[in-house]
C-alpha cells in the first residue's frame, strides 16, 4: 500500500493531498529512509513522523483499503512520541 492512503486510511492524517505533501517534505521515514508518497508501506515497518514539534513513532500492524473510525488505530500500534 502507498505510504499517503495509509496515513489516510490509518487517519494518522486526515487527508491524503495533506500526507502527500508531509512526505514530499522528507519528514517520514521508513525504517530510517527517507520516504514519497508513493513508497509502499509492509506490516511490520516502522514510519517516524514529523509533526510540527514532535515526531511520533510507529509500527505498521494492518493494511487495509478502507476502515471504519473505530478500526483506525488497530492498523499501528504508537512506539515512542517525542517532543522536539
Amino acid at each position: 500500500m502507498r505510504l499517503d492512503k495509509f496515513l489516510k486510511v490509518s487517519r494518522l492524517i486526515k487527508r491524503r493531498t495533506l500526507a502527500k505533501e508531509v512526505a514530499d517534505q522528507g519528514r517520514i521515514l521508513i525504517n530510517g529512509q527517507e520516504a514519497k508518497a508513493s513508497t509502499q508501506v509492509k506490516i511490520g515497518d516502522q514510519l517516524e513522523i514529523q509533526f510540527g514539534q514532535k515526531k511520533v513513532t510507529i509500527k505498521v500492524e494492518d493494511l487495509k483499503d478502507t476502515t471504519k473510525k473505530e478500526e483506525a488505530a488497530n492498523l499501528y500500534t504508537i512506539v515512542k512520541e517525542v517532543k522536539i
